[in-house]
This record gives C-alpha cells, structure tokens and sequence, in this order.
C-alpha cells in the first residue's frame, strides 16, 4: 500500500518524481524482491494510478514476478508494456521533460530483458530468428527517439531532445549486437545536425564516439575512425580501465592501418599482448609471423570482430618486406621482381609466383606505398630516386 501510495503522489507531484518515480520502475530497487506487491496489483494501480501509469506499474509488478520465476521472455514481454505505456504518458507532457531520467531507466531494462530474452531462446534452441527480441526492442526505443527529437520547438531547458543521447547509445549497443550497422547512419546524421551534441555528458559522449569509431573502421574509414576512438580513450575516465582497454582493443588496429605501432608499455599496461607479435611482425614485414600470430589469437580478433581488419595490415607488411629487400640490394632503384618473390617464398607465402608478385606490388604502388612503376619487359620494379617507400603515417595526413 506505501508502495502504490507513493507512485500515486509520484504522478501528480514533479517534487518526488526525480527522487521516486525513476526508482519506483527500476530493477535496481529492493522494492522488486517484495512479494506483497504481488497481492491484488491490478485492483490497486487502478485504485491509486491513472492511465497510462496504472498500466505502466501494473506490467512492472508482472515483470518483476516474471524475472522472480526466472521466465525471461515473459519478463522482456511485460517491459515492453512498461515502455509502450511510458511513452503514452511522456509523449502528452508539453514543455517539460522532468520524466528524461525514468525514459533512460526504462529503456535501459529493455535492453537488458531483450538480452536475457534472447539468451534464453538460445538455451531452449528455439527456431525463433536469431535477435528478434533486440530488432522489437529496437523499434520501441526508437519510438521513444522520434518523440524526443521531434520536439524541436520547445527550448532545450525542458526540451525532450535532452533524452536523445541516452537512446542514440541504447540504439547503437543494439544495432552493433544484431549487426545492422546500416541503422547506425540516420542517428549520427541526427545527432550532427543538431545543437544537442553540446549537451552530451561526458560520459554519454565517450559512449557516443566509441560506437561511431567502432561504425567508421568497419566503414574502411580508418581516419574518422581514429578520431572518434582517441578522443573516447583519452576523455574516458582513467578509473574505468575496462573501458579505455575495450576502446583501444579497435584503436589498435586502426592506428596500425594508419602507420602507428604501438608501445609495448601501452599493450603490457591494458593487457592487450596479443597485440606484440602483431606489433612485431607488421613493423618487421614478417608475414610469417604476422600468419602465424592472428591464427594464434583467432578467437579473441574474432570475438570482437577485428580478425579481417587485422588481416588489411598485410599491405602493410608487404611494404615492409619489400623496403627490406630494397636496402639488402644496396638501395638501388631496380629492384627484379624475382628477389620479392623469394622474399615472399622465404615467408612461406603460399601460392606465390611472379605473376602474384606484380599484382601485391601494383597494389603498393596504387596505394602509394611505394613510389614508382613495374617494367613488365625487364621484370623489375622501378622505384623513386627520392623516397621510393614513403612512411604510411604521412599517406593520411
């Protein structure tokens, strides 16, 4: 009964709902592991609630007796209730977003039941499609983000736009589960051509910018990528080492595709060694190593989804190996394609005859990572008198 006669002065007093109201419907309260709630909830939200937040605490009560019975998809269906008659209520406030912390919890449970919900289907082999839970979770917070946005009249003091970084994040840590990154795109162009974007916490914003670097490697756009990953790592609180090692294990490899090795003490410090040999044999042009090592390591690249992107530094080590043997035949600006295919057979690259050898050299020289040009009719390769292996990092600046 305290319980019902909270939420009831909660929907009417802006004074507790801060304090209260986001508690109230969070799973993070005690108020979840107490039974008497169960008794006869219906009769009393509609006793003490109006609508929709009679409908909204009513679906809470049954999520939490659902979670109690350890049934998950039921959990995740009632949630879903919770987030539908949330909406209802957020969507008539006019000028005022005092509800912005109960948006975030809520979505936030959501998510998380969306997760539990899928687990669960996997453990009982359901043929249910693989994400669907998160693709109609998706769809809600979406809802939620269109409300928020299009609220663009109101001045952004009690604006509903302030919402939006909250389930830009929720949308992407779901997009980037179920692999629709294309999704990712028309929230970056909202939030960019927005002022909303200065009213990120700094926290909301580190999130914001390791999702969208995450989104720019995968793009190839290992530049923008760079950007987004270093300014999420350095702003990052320096307590949450767990994070900043997460946002270096992508600005590791995109770093490495623009040239910059990284220090061994940065790798031993977040415990990234699985970088080393990376590391080593990318800077040696060792392609044997460089094999050997992502074979090594397969399923932690694979894990986080970096095991083809690490496998683009073998341009990297071509270029390398053949700057080694230009300065083993004495620097000289004729180099016979013969002695990059022994270089190449000596680093057990399989299948390799000359014909290979001209396309990897070709596609240096388009990439400019060397400068010059292959003499079909002598067989060589001759490269510039001035520079003929330019450094990688300056191919980007």
């Amino acid at each position: 009964r305290h319980y019902f006669g909270v939420l009831e002065n909660v929907t009417c007093l802006a004074v507790l709902i801060l304090m209260s109201l986001q508690a109230l419907v969070s799973f993070q309260h005690l108020h979840i592991h107490n039974q008497k709630l169960w008794v006869d909830f219906e009769g009393q939200c509609q006793k003490f609630l109006e609508n929709p937040y009679d409908e909204m605490i009513a679906a809470h009560i049954r999520c939490a007796m659902a979670v109690s019975n350890g049934d998950m998809m039921e959990a995740y269906a009632c949630q879903g209730v919770v987030t539908q008659s949330f909406l209802k209520a957020f969507q008539a406030q006019k000028e005022e977003n005092w509800a912005i912390p109960v948006l975030k919890r809520v979505v936030s449970d959501l998510r998380q039941f969306a997760l539990k919900a899928e687990a669960s289907l996997v453990r009982s082999k359901s043929r249910r499609k693989p994400g669907e839970m998160l693709e109609k979770a998706a769809d809600l917070i979406m809802s939620c983000f269109r409300v928020c946005v299009s609220d663009s009249r109101t001045a952004l003091e009690v604006s509903k736009r302030v919402g939006t970084p909250t389930l830009v994040n929720q949308l992407f840590k779901i997009y980037f589960k179920i692999n629709t990154l294309h999704l990712c795109k028309p929230l970056v162009r909202a939030i960019d051509g927005s002022d909303i974007k200065d009213h990120f916490t700094k926290a909301q914003f580190v999130t914001y910018k390791y999702f969208v670097g995450k989104k720019d490697m995968f793009d190839s756009d290992f530049k923008a990528a760079a950007e987004s990953l270093e300014f999420a790592f350095n702003c990052c609180y320096i307590s949450s080492q767990r994070n900043k090692r997460l946002i270096l294990i992508y600005l590791i490899p995109v770093k490495m595709l623009l040239g910059y090795m990284p220090k061994p003490e940065l790798l031993k410090k977040y415990d990234l060694l699985e970088f080393e040999d990376v590391r080593r044999a990318v800077s040696q042009g060792n392609l044997l190593l460089l094999s050997q090592t992502l074979r090594k390591h397969e399923a932690f690249f694979i894990r986080f989804g970096i095991y083809l992107i690490l496998q683009k530094l073998k341009i990297i080590s071509y270029r390398n190996l053949f700057k080694k043997v230009y300065v083993l035949l004495g620097g000289t600006h004729q180099l016979p394609l013969r002695a990059f295919e022994d270089a190449l057979k000596f680093m057990k690259v399989e299948d390799i005859d000359i014909d290979e050898v001209q396309c990897i050299v070709a596609n240096l020289i388009d990439k400019n990572y060397i400068r010059g040009y292959i003499s079909h009719q002598h067989q060589k390769v001759v490269v510039s008198k001035q520079v003929p292996f330019p450094s990688v990092a300056t191919l980007f600046k």
